[in-house]
């Protein structure tokens, strides 16, 4: 827990700005290896477009973990990202019959620099399935998406 607040420290939102975001299941533990459960992450990115809060970039969700690049358009980062978890969590949780907590405290988030390469940065993000092993081209795994694609 102690960790979760020093990931808040300096935290600063900015509408229009991009950020890259992660955040990690409870233990690492593989909920979204079932891509049926991972979908409803999708659709909570998705639920967050579509009320203004963020235009998403690019996104995978991994077996233990997603990973958002975002342009935050609304509102505090971290109410986007709470909020998201927590209406994913009893998502996911209804779905699996089950109770609790799913998702790690905090998250980590990193500002994008104006001049950086976004097209990169979300390259990256949707490799994730492929440098982890899982498929071997991006296009065999079911959990990304980036906007020009």
């Amino acid at each position: 827990m102690a960790d979760s607040r020093r990931l808040r420290t300096g935290r600063y939102s900015e509408p229009g700005r991009i950020y890259l975001v992660t955040s990690v299941v409870i233990d690492r533990q593989p909920v979204f290896a079932d891509w049926r459960l991972g979908r409803r992450v999708v659709s909570q990115f998705r639920q967050a477009q579509e009320e203004g809060l963020a235009s998403s970039i690019a996104w995978v969700v991994m077996p233990d973990h997603f990973h958002w690049l975002i342009e935050l358009r609304a509102g505090e980062l971290s109410d986007v990202v709470r909020r998201t978890k927590a209406r994913t969590t009893h998502s996911v949780n209804a779905a699996m019959g089950r109770s609790g907590r799913l998702w790690q405290a905090g998250f980590h988030d990193r500002a994008v620099r104006r001049e950086e390469d976004v097209k990169r940065l979300a390259r990256y993000v949707i490799a994730n399935p492929v440098r982890a092993g899982l498929v071997e081209r991006v296009g065999d795994y079911p959990l990304w998406d980036a906007m020009w694609i």
